[in-house]
């Protein structure tokens, strides 16, 4: 207990982030290129190639997925917070078109000629994306001069012939490919030109952030006044495991969705479709059912329809869905336990005594979890808003250092970079709460998380301090969490560079949960974090069925 936070050791990380966010403060644009050697320097780990000659494909592909489709035809990113800051600075952006990317839950806005929009939520947003842009610009560059020095029509090249050009794997050449995904011109568009992108920040500071969202929190109490007067049990997930746990729409449609699955065949599933539900696994069961309802809701022609449909079924069972709040893109739910109709529940979620939730007048607020310190904001935006906080429960993606990925990881104590403090916490979640409902993956409880600023702000020796010490979990959101928890029970903000101890909370519990989608020094490549399939839907559920009863237990103990 006396011993201090762990130190790093990482000078070239802390240059590069000073760097940035000097070169930012410019009211003008600013050159990528001018984070180019501190990124360099920095020895990111997911950025092992980054002064090699040869392309780096992974890192290449990480960064492609991390951002639009139209990337090849952007050259300039412009930073924001809200459409009066891009409206002041001459952007009308609420007239552009709006971008989406696979890997991360960001508003964009494009322009068509050029200028792509990007909404931060708070700091994490910079230092998530000024590694990804620079680590893309780079590697652009690198594939362009083989390209371009091979000339015209190599990019239409086979795999092993363009791997000989590009001086890279065929494997790779497949990653490069996957990483790119729909990008209209792709590979063709990367020999036409080299990059030479820009960015501009136009508001950094903390108090914009904390305006954001509480324009955030003011949109959802508009939506449903209750949670400003009801005792709140704050959940930080998905969209759809609680819903899915709670309303039952897959489990009263299982008819349908298997008429889809026979029709459409996503994925090949149709071929385990019937042994899967007609057998004696209720979780293999349920787990099928909410993987084929994701399917089943995607398909353009209807889902707007199919959407709607589900919604209507979740409000009859107390579940209310506000889909990007304040045009911010963190989801919400708030889900009225008293209407719960236990009945439709996953038969998992049920524990005993549910006909009692009648009598309930809690809500769960369910959100989509945001990016790294806009988990601070939003938390602290709710906590000022809402009369009683029972509970913050936080489940999400992490990378593991020990385990595999599909395990579950549970932690105690968490070493958060953004205010350098060491949490200890009780945490009331445990492997015996979620081992019932894992036949593949490891339930991993007591351990340690190190909630870093970025999946690029990494290198070895900086991990290796953590390592030594104990640390194997890396996740975004569990450190600003405990900031806002800690600032509900002290009369203080957090402190800065402490331990400090919340283990004995005078207002509400905590629930900390990951599940492992990257195993980053095993498999460097799996940083790439493609959807986790089918196969992740076993710990998914497994983490959100072990906050679910504990929420239900510890209310209907009331």
């Amino acid at each position: 207990m006396d011993r201090q936070p762990p130190r790093t050791t990482s000078n070239e990380i802390d240059l590069y982030i000073r760097t940035y966010y000097s070169l930012l403060r410019s009211s003008g644009d600013v050159r990528v290129r001018a984070f180019e050697e501190a990124h360099l320097y920095s020895n990111s780990s997911l950025h092992a190639g980054a002064q090699a000659p040869e392309p780096d494909a992974a890192a290449f592909a990480y960064s492609a997925a991390r951002l639009p489709d139209c990337m090849p035809e952007v050259e300039r990113l412009v930073l924001g917070q809200s459409l009066e800051q891009f409206s002041r600075a001459g952007l009308p952006v609420a007239t552009w078109k709006t971008v989406r990317t696979r890997g991360r839950r960001r508003p964009l806005r494009y322009d068509g000629a050029g200028t792509l929009a990007v909404f931060v939520a708070s700091a994490s947003d910079i230092d998530d994306l000024v590694p990804i842009v620079t680590a893309y610009q780079i590697e652009w560059n690198k594939l362009h001069g083989r390209l371009a020095a091979a000339g015209p029509g190599v990019a239409a090249l086979g795999d092993p012939a363009l791997a000989a050009v590009l001086t890279v794997s065929p494997d790779d050449v497949k990653t490069l490919r996957a990483g790119l995904g729909d990008a209209p011109a792709g590979l063709t568009a990367i020999a036409a030109r080299p990059l030479d992108l820009t960015m501009r920040l136009l508001d950094g500071s903390f108090r914009e952030y904390q305006r954001s969202a509480a324009h955030w929190w003011r949109a959802i109490e508009a939506a449903h006044p209750v949670v400003t007067k009801r005792p709140v049990y704050f959940v930080s997930s998905n969209s759809h495991s609680l819903a899915n746990l709670l309303g039952g729409y897959a489990f009263a449609h299982q008819d349908e969705l298997a008429g889809f699955t026979r029709a459409e065949n996503p994925e090949g599933l149709a071929a385990t479709l019937d042994a899967t539900l007609g057998g004696p696994d209720e979780g293999a069961r349920a787990n099928l059912l909410y993987y084929l309802l994701r399917a089943f809701l995607r398909d353009p022609a209807t889902a707007a329809a199919r959407v709607a449909a589900v919604q209507a079924h979740d409000r009859a069972c107390g579940i209310h869905t506000i889909a990007s709040p304040a045009r911010i893109d963190v989801t919400a739910q708030v889900i009225e336990l008293a209407k719960l109709r236990p009945a439709d529940m996953d038969p998992r979620a049920r524990v005993p005594g549910l006909e009692r939730l009648a009598a309930s007048d809690a809500v769960i607020v369910n959100i989509d979890y945001p990016l790294g310190m806009a988990a601070y904001h939003h938390l602290a935006a709710l906590a000022e808003g809402t009369s009683e906080v029972r509970g913050v429960y936080i489940m999400g993606k992490a990378a593991t250092l020990n385990g595999r990925v599909g395990d579950v990881m549970i932690s105690k104590v968490v070493h958060d970079e953004h205010s350098g403090n060491t949490y200890l916490t009780r945490n009331v979640i445990t492997a015996a709460d979620v081992q019932p409902f894992m036949r593949h993956g490891t339930v991993l409880d007591n351990q340690k998380a190190l909630t870093v600023r970025s999946a690029f702000l990494q290198n070895r020796s900086y991990m290796d301090v953590f390592y030594r010490e104990g640390y194997t979990v890396m996740e975004m959101e569990a450190g600003p969490y405990l900031s806002a928890i800690h600032e509900t029970n002290s009369p203080q903000r957090h402190p800065k560079g402490e331990i400090v101890n919340l283990t004995e909370l005078t207002h509400g519990e905590v629930g900390l949960i990951h599940y492992a989608s990257d195993t980053p020094y095993s498999r460097r490549q799996s940083l790439l974090s493609k959807s986790m399939s089918y196969f992740g839907m076993e710990s998914t559920y497994g983490c959100a069925l072990a906050i679910a009863r504990r929420i239900l237990t510890r209310e209907l103990s009331r």
